[in-house]
């Protein structure tokens, strides 16, 4: 119940841009051809000095001269291939922790809890800094703007089971970013300093933290918890994706209905729940289920909330989705049908209808390439259990043309909320060079409205993302779009150039 590596301000240029699954692609395929099953032993850890270091390693040897010592002789012995220099390799000194992240050597002994838990901390601090320059127009929303974000995260591991997550975003709050405005009323610098936790929980497995509870581990202890102010992603976020004050108990392991594996979790939250137009409700609670199994050629998942809203905000409702990933000779699957019922009356933030959505994938033979062609329906109109209002719409997964950014006020070119709607979007993602750092989308979609209160709207976008070095993605997206509704322009455009830090 972490955080969400499928957002799509955490996507890594290489990965397929929808979160439908590759597993078995002509990319893995190739490597598994290339490589033998084992290591050669020599090459074991052979580009460990390459790697990208965490912030705290990077801190550490500016503080410590030793550090840049040590790291110097490795690089000369690697570089020279003479391990038996005579020289003594200064031993590496940790300001975060106890044991050096990827270390090796002695092993600090760590703390022993009166539980019988021994902790070994180490913190670790990472993020990723977001900056971008935008252009938007679709008739009622035109801007151009200078818009920045960033996520600082600070991991304290106790033990490989139990940590503690932080996370801060002082340069955006409320949907507000920090930057500039060019042109227009709202023309000249925004300032959205804050200092605002949006993330701190804690999770941990029960048998590990209370050891005397199983000492030879054969009970039924083995359950992980979660709880404080966490995102919660259920149904690749059409259901639920969120950050609310929560606590998970989750189950694994399990061989449920003949399955090979399945796990079963349940999680209540009471604070900071966002409701479907992105508002957060300060009476709402919400009580869920999720459940999810496989089997020798799916995976299924099922889902199941219950919201407790106040009465501003439209009031209770109830929520259920149901999903299958699966493989069909070189084609990936995942189709979901997801619903939602008031049971008071129909808001923006609470209403009733159903959401059916359907990914498929396939890597081009002979190349690395991927093409995708993902549909939905939605009847009547479908609402999220929670929402943050930073993600956008449930129709974000669909494509490129229904994804929101996560930065400034750039929008969906096609939205991505429901309605009563029939819509698609196809594309290819492009792969450029053998290392596949740099890739084009070209992708075009639609959607046909049933009713006269939705539009019916259709689009092409592009996507170019490079990566540089370790640590940077440079990105350029670009879209032009065709809306048939009264209040917009015919003709809607727009484009943004982004460039990303990873630290």
């Amino acid at each position: 119940m972490g955080p969400s590596p499928g957002s799509p301000q955490a996507r890594a240029v290489g990965n397929p841009v929808h979160p439908v699954r590759c597993r078995g692609t002509g990319r893995q395929e190739s490597i598994r051809r290339k490589r033998p099953g084992a290591i050669p032993y020599e090459e074991i850890g052979a580009e460990f000095l390459q790697r990208p270091k965490p912030l705290s390693e990077i801190i550490e040897d500016l503080v410590f001269p030793q550090n840049r010592e040590r790291n110097r002789i490795l690089l000369e012995r690697k570089q020279s291939g003479v391990y038996e220099d005579g020289l003594e390799l200064p031993k590496r000194k940790n300001l975060f922790g106890g044991n050096a992240f990827l270390g090796k050597g002695e092993i600090f002994k760590g703390v022993e809890l009166p539980t019988g838990a021994v902790w070994q901390p180490v913190f670790i601090p990472y993020g990723e800094f977001r900056t971008a320059v935008q252009s938007f127009n679709n008739g009622p929303t035109e801007f151009t703007e200078w818009a920045n974000r960033l996520n600082l995260y600070g991991n304290l591991y106790l033990t490989p089971t139990e940590r503690i997550l932080v996370q801060v975003r002082p340069l955006d709050t409320s949907g507000e970013f920090s930057g500039y405005q060019f042109g227009g009323g709202d023309e000249g610098s925004s300032n959205a300093l804050n200092g605002r936790i949006r993330t701190l929980f804690f999770e941990g497995d029960i048998g590990e933290l209370f050891p005397f509870l199983d000492p030879h581990d054969k009970g039924q202890w083995d359950l992980g918890l979660a709880i404080g102010r966490q995102p919660l992603n259920f149904q690749e976020g059409i259901l639920l994706n969120d950050s609310v004050d929560s606590i998970g108990v989750s189950r694994s392991s399990m061989f449920l209905f003949g399955s090979s594996a399945a796990h079963l979790t349940g999680y209540f939250g009471m604070n900071e729940l966002h409701r479907n137009d992105g508002r957060s409700d300060d009476d709402a609670k919400i009580f869920g289920m999720n459940m999810g199994a496989d089997y020798f050629k799916s995976t299924y998942e099922l889902d199941i909330a219950y919201v407790d809203g106040g009465p501003s905000s439209g009031g209770d409702g109830v929520y259920g989705g149901v999903g299958q990933t699966r493989r069909f000779g070189h084609w990936n699957s995942t189709t979901r049908l997801n619903l939602s019922q008031a049971l008071q009356r129909e808001t923006d933030a609470v209403s009733s209808g159903w959401l059916f959505s359907h990914q498929l994938s396939r890597t081009i033979l002979s190349s690395h390439d991927i093409f995708y062609l993902n549909s939905f329906w939605g009847i009547d109109d479908y609402a999220s259990a929670g929402r943050d209002p930073d993600v956008g719409g449930p129709l974000g997964l669909i494509g490129i043309l229904y994804d929101a950014p996560g930065l400034g006020r750039f929008q969906a070119p096609l939205g991505n909320h429901v309605g009563n709607n029939l819509g698609f979007a196809t594309g290819i993602q492009h792969f450029f060079g053998s290392r596949n750092r740099t890739h084009l989308i070209i992708e075009t979609g639609g959607r046909l409205a049933f009713e006269d209160r939705d539009q019916s709207s259709y689009g092409l976008m592009t996507r170019f993302q490079k990566a540089f070095g370790q640590h940077y993605i440079f990105a350029v997206d670009a879209f032009a779009a065709g809306y048939d509704d009264p209040l917009l322009d015919d003709l809607g455009y727009g484009g943004r150039c982004e460039w990303q830090i990873k630290f």
